[in-house]
């Protein structure tokens, strides 16, 4: 059985989230399971600003889009720690993500045998570009 694992921060959910769910599921084929993990608010703060909605709305949310089968917290921006733990065939990564980043996440995973395949990023879909067009809005 195929495992793909894709994770997100899902504080604004856009199309450009549910394409990128269903061609993970896509991977997994029929009989495949999509893993999703959800930044914890610490491991979104890396890299971004505090999500708005809690964790635990995040993970609910995840958990009823019909490609994703099943739910998982993760707890650094990086997938690292979650795929060596569930060891996933394959990591699903997004071209948004740096080369470098790319290159040391397939280093690290290689030997446990997941293959990281990246899909492509939908720039016009972007939960910090919804934020900003609420905000002026108001």
């Amino acid at each position: 059985m195929i495992i793909v694992y894709s994770y997100y921060c899902l504080d604004i959910i856009h199309s450009g989230h549910i394409l990128m769910m269903k061609n993970a599921k896509a991977l997994a084929g029929k009989n495949g399971k999509l893993i999703v993990g959800i930044l914890t608010d610490e491991a979104a703060m890396e890299k971004k600003s505090k999500p708005t909605l809690s964790l635990r709305e995040r993970m609910g949310i995840a958990e009823a889009i019909k490609y994703v089968d099943l739910v998982v917290a993760q707890e650094t921006y990086s997938p690292i720690p979650n795929c060596k733990k569930i060891k996933p065939t394959i990591l699903v990564e997004s071209a948004s993500h740096t080369e470098e980043d790319l290159k040391k996440e397939e280093k690290i995973l290689k030997p446990y045998g997941i293959e990281i395949i990246t899909l492509p990023y939908y720039p016009l879909e972007s939960s910090t570009q919804i934020k900003k067009k609420i905000r002026r809005k108001k």
